[in-house]
């Protein structure tokens, strides 16, 4: 098994991410008891000449529960119809730039990457985990309701995080 070592350093050459090994996933506080989970089936991750760009197909939103993906394709939350995609770039591994509901940020970035590692297919493989909290009202999505209890159901920090199972491009690999 290959060790997450404290880089910041993308690999040099072209990558993929491997859709099956790989996971992107957000967390909210929620009703002011616990953290609220979801994540994004459809997406999409490379790293050309040491610029990750990533994408995720809003409609492809999970939490577990149909009504509720349902309504964050609303314009309460991720407004799918008008902004099907939530992109991501960076080049240094450390700040990058997150675009939902078509605003642009700038995002400080928690990243790790392993040592890169062979397959039992003979495919290079590294690992790169990325984490980021956001301000969701900074990209217009600031639905919230009253939690009886006081204060609101939704908190305002969202943490993104990406675990990607980078795979090298088999044109650039070397022997």
């Amino acid at each position: 098994m290959s060790t997450i070592t404290p880089t910041k350093t993308a690999p040099a050459g072209n990558w993929s991410a491997d859709p099956v090994h790989s996971n992107v996933s957000f967390e909210i506080a929620y009703a002011g008891t616990n953290t609220f989970r979801g994540g994004f089936h459809d997406y999409a991750a490379g790293l050309q000449d040491g610029v990750l760009t990533g994408s995720a197909k809003v409609a492809s939103v999970d939490v577990k529960d149909e009504q509720l993906n349902g309504h964050l394709q609303t314009p309460d939350f991720f407004d799918a119809e008008r902004f099907p995609e939530i992109s991501f770039r960076t080049s240094d591994l450390e700040h990058g730039e997150l675009t939902i509901k078509g605003v642009t940020r700038p995002v400080t970035i928690a990243a790790s990457v392993s040592e890169p590692n062979v397959d039992p297919f003979g495919r290079e493989r590294v690992g790169i985990t990325l984490e980021a909290k956001v301000d969701r009202n900074e990209f217009g999505v600031s639905w919230n309701a009253p939690n009886q209890g006081g204060g609101n159901y939704l908190g305002d920090d969202v943490t993104i995080k990406a675990e990607l199972a980078m795979v090298k491009s088999a044109a650039r690999q070397e022997s």
